[in-house]
């Protein structure tokens, strides 16, 4: 019996141990396009984390217009485009004010809403943990947008 009770601790050792750092989920299909952006997104103000922090908000407007900020920072007025990458791929590019280059984005919808992972160097991957259909509030100048 010793030697049953030993062998069972042993087969459930690795299981006692740290498990191996799980890999972020594949994207589900392929990216979404500007119409399907446009759909999912327009009237909605998301909140984007990563990592489980959260990163900022965004209020999709119509005609392409948003309203961004980072988490505590002011808000920053922009507008987005639709452009193909190389391969094809429909890339969902922002441009805020001030800026020139824009930001670009492929977007995914998942079963618990929108993921994006930035195509800049070093750039965050992140996702949607919550929507609303109110506006932002917005510290600072522009309060109230």
């Amino acid at each position: 019996m010793k030697r049953i009770t030993l062998a069972l601790c042993l087969f459930a050792l690795p299981a006692l141990a740290d498990p191996p750092p799980v890999a972020p989920a594949a994207p589900l299909g392929p990216p979404l396009t500007a119409n399907q952006f446009e759909s999912y997104a327009v009237g909605k103000t998301l909140t984007y984390a990563q990592d489980g922090q959260v990163w900022g908000q965004e209020q999709y407007l119509p005609d392409h217009q948003v309203i961004w900020a980072f988490t505590g920072q002011p808000c920053e007025m922009g507008h987005w485009m639709e452009v193909h990458s190389a391969d094809g791929a429909p890339k969902i590019c922002f441009v805020y004010e001030g800026a020139t280059d824009p930001n670009c984005w492929l977007f995914y919808l998942g079963a618990t809403g929108l993921s994006a992972v930035f195509l800049g160097e070093g750039g965050p991957a992140l996702a949607e943990v919550d929507q609303t259909n109110q506006p932002m509030q917005c510290p600072g100048p522009r309060v109230g947008v």
